[in-house]
């Protein structure tokens, strides 16, 4: 599913990714774990193609991300990638039920189309009676739901979480991880997880241990 190779970037001098050579398999869920400054989110950020790798190559599915423009990777990440961050990044002025069809609108859905998908992702994750709330009445919990349904409105073969879990109490952390779990059951979707969290990363099918921008 998503194959990584000689990975490398920068950021002026400072040398982040030294050569990282990944592979994840299809419905697999790893963990990416290790301490701050090691190159997790700048990884995650290549992985989903947010950012561009200074060399090495990159493929998700059958396609080779550097074959493709930047109109071409934008329609390839709407409509193959989800993201979930450890801020919610909701819009505060939107409902649930708007923030959860923004990636269906911008892959040209109806409004019709988008609306229907949406309250069925938002009843899945027992939030049908909030879809009228906007972020500011929902509780943290109810926010990163939101997030989570949001990531999956256009069904991405790949969904990439940056601290998922960072903001939420003892019982949200244990809900949002089990969710994980559930979704790859029912969607067969392949989880990419960078977090601090041990009982999640513990949860996870792999663990992958980054230091000092490489893999060990």
């Amino acid at each position: 599913m998503i194959h990584a190779k000689q990975i490398k970037k920068s950021f002026g001098t400072l040398e982040v990714l030294k050569g990282i050579d990944l592979e994840i398999k299809k419905g697999e869920i790893v963990a990416i774990v290790g301490k701050s400054g090691a190159g997790k989110t700048t990884l995650l950020q290549i992985i989903g193609t947010l950012n561009k790798a200074d060399s090495g190559t990159l493929s998700i599915g059958s396609q080779e991300i550097s074959t493709l423009k930047e109109k071409q990777i934008a329609t390839f990440r709407n409509q193959n990638i989800g993201f979930v961050f450890q801020f919610h990044h909701l819009l505060p002025e939107f409902t649930a039920l708007e923030n959860v069809c923004l990636p269906a609108y911008i892959a040209g859905k109806t409004k019709n189309q988008a609306e229907a998908a949406a309250k069925e992702l938002l009843n899945f994750l027992n939030l049908s009676d909030r879809i009228t709330h906007k972020p500011a009445e929902l509780s943290g919990g109810e926010q990163q739901r939101v997030a989570v349904a949001r990531a999956l409105m256009n069904q991405p073969s790949v969904v990439l979480a940056d601290e998922p879990s960072g903001n939420l109490d003892t019982k949200n952390k244990q809900e949002l991880h089990e969710l994980f779990f559930t979704l790859r059951e029912k969607f067969n979707q392949t989880f990419v997880i960078v977090t601090h969290d041990n009982g999640l990363a513990e949860m996870s099918d792999r663990i992958i241990n980054m230091e000092d921008g490489r893999i060990v």
